[in-house]
């Protein structure tokens, strides 16, 4: 990037609890300045009375409403001039079978997840062009995951595992738009299972499986709906801090990927859907001869 400036400016999305928190904390120990955004900012109360004003703002955002995300940049542009760094965080998810989810709440795990992810981003697009100092550009970093390479194991989630493979999709294509002279350096973060207060917050639509599911016990799905997920021992849950701390480590990257996939059990997962991909396609190659024009 062409900034040299110190201490960076980032602004950040969903920062109430979890890896948002986790990061901001991080970036403020390491003397830079945090625009922490999120829909119950008094959640961040305890670090706005330890740090001053100049050092951390601290904004209520609904990603889902465009209003407040224009707001929120426009506050960020008075308080500080320039946004060096944007973490797109913010999400949600809920649990069900594919079939049977409500509707309304899948398409509310899309609206925020996809559609509120590709406001921010695409109003932090604007910024880092038209409002940062000329030649700054900026880093957008989307946190993604692992399930938006592959939802190969991830019975139950797969609303949240669609939103998560749109948001790939879009960030690949918004990718091959942009004029290398705006300098804006985008990274699908693709992590694993990061520890956070998502397993005690989750929940089920329905509450109750759909009897023909509940018949059989060895379902994925019925299965999950037993298990402890807070303390469940079969999930390779990562420690959040060490976790952003690479996160901090790929901001800083002068020529980073499109795609940093995070933990072994991301790296894992997707090795597996690439070989899966590769053995369909050599077996099958043959059948797409002949069928040009």
């Amino acid at each position: 990037m062409a900034n040299t400036t110190s201490p960076r400016v980032w602004f950040i999305t969903g920062c109430s609890t979890g890896l948002g928190r986790s990061l901001v904390e991080l970036v403020l120990e390491n003397g830079e300045i945090v625009v922490a955004s999120a829909r119950n900012p008094t959640s961040l109360d305890d670090l706005v009375a330890k740090y001053p004003s100049t050092r951390l703002l601290a904004l209520k955002l609904d990603i889902t409403q465009p209003e407040q995300i224009k707001a929120a940049f426009s506050r960020t542009k008075a308080a500080f001039g320039r946004i060096d760094i944007l973490v797109n965080n913010a999400g949600m998810t809920s649990l069900g079978e594919v079939e049977l989810m409500d509707e309304a709440k899948g398409r509310e795990i899309l609206e925020t997840n996809f559609w509120g992810t590709l406001n921010v981003t695409k109003e932090a697009v604007r910024f880092f062009r038209d409002e940062n100092p000329s030649g700054l550009g900026g880093r957008l970093l989307q946190m993604s995951s692992f399930l938006g390479l592959t939802g190969a194991g991830c019975s139950a989630a797969g609303y949240y595992v669609a939103s998560k493979f749109a948001l790939e999709g879009i960030t690949e294509t918004l990718s091959t738009e942009l004029d290398p002279k705006w300098n804006i350096k985008i990274t699908l973060l693709e992590p694993g299972w990061i520890r956070s207060a998502l397993p005690s917050k989750v929940t089920w639509s329905p509450t109750d499986p759909h009897p023909a599911y509940a018949a059989n016990p060895s379902l994925p799905t019925t299965a999950l709906r037993t298990q402890d997920l807070v303390n469940a021992t079969f999930i390779p849950w990562k420690n959040t801090r060490r976790c952003v701390e690479v996160i901090y480590k790929v901001a800083a990257l002068q020529d980073p990927p499109l795609h940093f996939v995070l933990g072994k059990d991301a790296i894992g997962a997707t090795r597996a859907k690439i070989a899966d991909l590769a053995g369909s396609m050599d077996k099958y190659e043959t059948w797409s001869e002949g069928l040009e024009e």
